[in-house]
């Protein structure tokens, strides 16, 4: 689901072009030719295309505010009031704070660091003063200098092998054949949106003293808004406001509320009256608008160029690792839509659904105390025909797909996220180390030590210290597990419980339902205490994290989100494994139920199987947790602001909006999640945890997921663009340790899948009784044929009379069958009441038992060898990707080395002039 620049070349030119070119190198080179431009000939296998001719993308694309008219910029609210100087950064802060000398030494720091400032009140509220932020031209190239930030190199190669005539008839054949097919509708139309074309082009590490080399035809637009972002967010980091050692940084004025607000402003409204394809993009946000976050455009890949030049790699990552993981649901959703219908058209030869539909004289023993009746095996037709739809033949081929899915799904990202990182320049890119947490200094600034790294002394945590706070925490997680261990078990009660007294509710509907209406009422209770405990468990993730005091933010980030996610995945998938795992399994036979306290009896699978019971489950609360998640993510912001709006309307006008400035619109729009893009990996990871680890209990699990994600692309973009102040531009070349999470997630699929298959399910009893007691027994083969009086041998008989006292129903079945049951059936391989060991396991029993772990064994090591096979097989880097990244580091060598003996050509030719001519050889 998304669209970068890096996209593969042509088929017809792909071996031929070189990993810098532009995706039509024929039209650039008609257009040198036509313009008289000489390609200079390096050999007679390559061409080497002069690069003069090409503007740069910033300035096709930037139309920055420096380019329009002075009113223009002044009224937009993007400049000074010069009209001239863009404002890169936005301070917030109140005059009745009471941190005003910390603020003034602030600002006077920040002055001597050469940026310019100016203040403006609020227009709404005399009290929030505006402190607009520039970075002059000098400031922006010493700390791109500093910050090592690479920039469009002046010389752009072109390299091509020469065709022979024949390849190039071919070429012209095939071009001529794609002419008259479709365009793909999935990419934008470059013709009618030429601002999404971007010019690749040679970057090297900015440096001041080969400032020639680059490519600057406007020094306005040659670091783009988040780049400029960046470097003034970097030297605010730095700034010191109270003389001390480590007295420094725009976060500390923020968490002690010298300033109320910091963030770059967006550029201009996402709004246009004229039409983007006849008029063109007004700025970067109004292009993101129309052709990422706008609904009309959800079909379309996502441009992941733009979302990057306009929020920074990080945010880019995750985009692209959305729209990849949504991309990659579409196969997984139409193999478990397949599995889905292969059951709706064998349906009516499934042999076992046949015989309970017309098991009308099989007595079913009651399933809870004396309420509950007796029943025909016949009234639960529908639900072995629902049962049948997802557990069926296809089952554990969809299950062993399910993980080999899983597997390609990680390896093929690790190879698209390394061309993403080659395309944005990232390869070499190495994350500054962190600063010291304020808190952690606050805490142990008594002791410190040599950092070995910059070789300054800073604060230290005695060893003894550190592992009894993480002893603590660790034990903080597992009281925090028990208390998702008991509300299962307060969700146990309620259905053991609940369906006694559905069984004698006055409604006949849910009388006769009593077991669906328990699984119902209590999946819809579970989903609410889910949502209850998410909120406690963030303050106590939150509290046990702080409680460690991690030294840098990233150790913060890290062990939050490694917490958050045990609670929220336990939290989520601990009743999905009672049902999978625990219900039905362990409550006895009648006549000697095991009972909970010693007093309710434990809660059996429906006559039809326990599958019903998850699929039930899953579908509920998946359902249920995307829509409700989406409605928050939107509805939250999107409530606040309309409050916001409606309030300055009332206080001001109705076109009060259209009167402020920039940066009062954006301070009025909601800030980024305080743990920036947590929340939306946390949901996406928790969801695929839903796709991947009961899949063979729910195939339709990926369509559900691919549907959401396809809304949840255009929320998120829709959020970021209108709903949110602009985030802080930020790099980062991988996903962090969300990467790992997914691994793991990966491996336990495989492990619950198998357990689903051999223990829920009733795939593996079918399998025995066909090979060894149905009527192909010894045969060697298993059709629908085999399984004739399947349902009569996975029935045990029982003995009326044998009930405990407080088991007896209430009811002799007399008004139902005609006379008193005298014998009732139920699920399970025992021998007959009237036996010489009444009540014990059959050979059956042991046979089917058997059979399942030799099947958990065998599918765990199948499936297991094939995903490391995968594994090995595809390598994290593409072969040309490779390849490119060793050719450009040929190219970019060469090239400097030619534009240095340039140079040196130029300024001896200037001293010959001078009449200064040297007698030394030229090298």
């Amino acid at each position: 689901m998304e669209e970068s620049s890096a996209e593969a070349p042509d088929s017809s030119t792909q071996d031929d072009v070189p990993p810098l070119a532009v995706k039509d190198v024929n039209v650039l080179l008609e257009r040198e030719m036509s313009e008289g431009v000489s390609s200079p000939s390096r050999d007679e296998d390559s061409t080497l295309l002069n690069p003069g001719t090409h503007s740069s993308i910033l300035d096709e694309i930037t139309k920055s505010a420096s380019d329009l008219p002075e009113g223009r910029n002044k009224s937009s609210g993007l400049c000074f009031s010069d009209g001239k100087s863009r404002i890169d950064y936005i301070l917030v802060y109140r005059k009745s704070s009471s941190q005003s000398e910390k603020r003034e030494v602030f600002e006077r720091n920040i002055r001597a660091e050469g940026l310019h400032l100016e203040k403006e009140a609020c227009l709404t509220n005399s009290d929030v003063i505006f402190l607009k932020l520039h970075a002059p031209w000098d400031v922006l190239c010493r700390y791109a200098e500093l910050m090592n930030i690479r920039m469009p190199f002046r010389r752009k190669i072109l390299y091509m092998h020469r065709r022979h005539k024949f390849m190039s008839r071919m070429e012209k054949r095939i071009n001529k054949f794609r002419g008259w097919l479709p365009r793909k509708p999935m990419k934008f139309d470059n013709d009618t949106l030429p601002d999404l074309e971007e010019n690749e082009s040679f970057t090297a590490p900015f440096s001041r003293s080969r400032i020639h080399h680059f490519i600057i035809h406007n020094k306005d637009t040659f670091f783009s808004n988040a780049t400029r972002s960046r470097i003034v967010h970097h030297i605010l980091q730095r700034v010191k406001y109270e003389e001390g050692k480590n007295k420094m940084g725009l976060h500390r004025l923020l968490s002690n509320n010298s300033y109320e607000a910091a963030f770059p402003l967006h550029e201009g409204s996402y709004h246009s009256k004229n039409s983007i394809r006849t008029h063109g993009a007004e700025n970067h946000r109004h292009l993101l608008y129309e052709c990422w976050a706008w609904w009309g455009v959800w079909y379309k890949y996502q441009p992941l160029d733009l979302i990057r030049r306009y929020f920074g790699e990080k945010i880019g990552l995750y985009f692209a690792w959305l729209g990849w993981y949504t991309g990659m649901l579409f196969p997984a959703a139409l193999v478990g839509l397949l599995v889905f219908l292969y059951g709706v058209f064998t349906l009516e030869h499934c042999e076992v659904s046949k015989e309970i539909c017309q098991a009308t004289d099989i007595i079913m023993c009651p399933i809870c105390d004396q309420y509950c009746p007796y029943l025909r095996l016949s009234d639960s037709c529908i639900y072995a025909k629902v049962t049948h739809l997802f557990d069926n033949g296809a089952t554990v081929f969809f299950a062993v797909f399910m993980a080999v899915w899983a597997t390609v799904f990680l390896e093929f990202w690790k190879r698209r996220r390394a061309v993403l990182a080659y395309d944005w320049d990232l390869i070499d890119w190495e994350e500054e180390e962190d600063e010291i947490r304020p808190q952690f200094e606050a805490k142990y600034s008594k002791k410190e030590r040599m950092n070995p790294i910059s070789g300054k002394p800073e604060p230290y945590q005695a060893f003894t210290d550190k592992y009894s706070r993480l002893i603590v925490s660790t034990s903080g997680i597992f009281f925090m597990i028990l208390v998702v261990i008991a509300a299962v078990f307060g969700i146990v009660i309620y259905r053991v419980i609940t369906v006694s007294t559905f069984a004698a509710f006055g409604w006949a509907l849910i009388r006769n339902n009593s077991q669906v209406a328990t699984t119902g009422t209590a999946v819809c209770i579970n989903f609410c205490i889910i949502m209850l405990l998410n909120v406690l468990y963030e303050k106590v993730a939150l509290l046990l994290t702080n409680l460690e005091q991690p030294r840098t933010e990233s150790e913060w980030e890290n062990s939050f989100t490694l917490k958050m996610f045990l609670f929220q995945f336990v939290n989520l998938n601990s009743s999905t494994f009672y049902i999978a795992f625990f219900l039905g399994r362990f409550t006895g036979r009648p006549g000697a139920y095991l009972r909970l306290i010693n007093r309710w009896k434990l809660e059996e699978c429906h006559p039809s199987g326990c599958l019903i019971d998850l699929c039930m489950q899953m579908g509920i609360i998946m359902v249920l947790k995307q829509t409700w998640n989406n409605f928050m993510e939107l509805g939250y912001p999107l409530v606040q602001n309309w409050w916001t709006r409606r309030r300055l309307r009332r206080e001001h006008g109705q076109n009060a909006k259209a009167r402020f400035p920039q940066w009062e619109r954006d301070y009025n729009l909601q800030p980024m999640n305080a743990y920036g893009l947590f929340d939306e990996y946390l949901e996406m990871i928790l969801q695929f945890g839903f796709t991947t680890i009961f899949v063979a209990a729910f195939p339709l699990a990926p369509l559900l997921a691919l549907l959401n994600n396809i809304i949840e692309i255009r929320l998120d973009a829709y959020k970021f663009v209108t709903q949110w102040r602009r985030p802080l531009p930020s790099q980062a070349k991988d996903i962090g340790i969300w990467y790992g999470i997914l691994e793991g997630i990966g491996i336990l699929s495989v492990i619950t899948n198998a357990f689903v298959i051999a223990v829920t399910s009733d795939f593996i009893p079918r399998l025995v009784y066909a090979y060894k007691y149905g009527p192909c027994a010894g045969q060697g083969r298993a059709g629908e044929g085999c399984m004739m009086g399947y349902v009569n041998a996975s029935l045990s008989v029982f003995r009326v009379s044998d009930f405990e006292k407080r088991s007896q129903p209430k009811t002799n079945g007399s008004e139902l069958f005609g006379e008193a049951v005298k014998y009732c059936r139920y699920r399970d391989y025992r021998e007959p009441p009237d036996s010489a060991e009444p009540y014990s396991y059959t050979l059956q029993f042991w046979h089917v038992l058997a059979a399942r772990l030799a099947f958990i064994i065998v599918f765990e090591h199948m499936v297991f060898a094939i995903k490391t096979l995968i594994a090995y097989l595809i390598p994290d880097l593409p072969k040309d990707l490779r390849d490119r990244m060793r050719r450009e580091k040929y190219l970019i060598q060469e090239m400097m080395y030619e534009a240095e003996l340039d140079r040196l050509q130029k300024e001896k030719n200037e001293k010959k002039k001078k009449g200064r001519a040297h007698h030394k050889e030229w090298p």
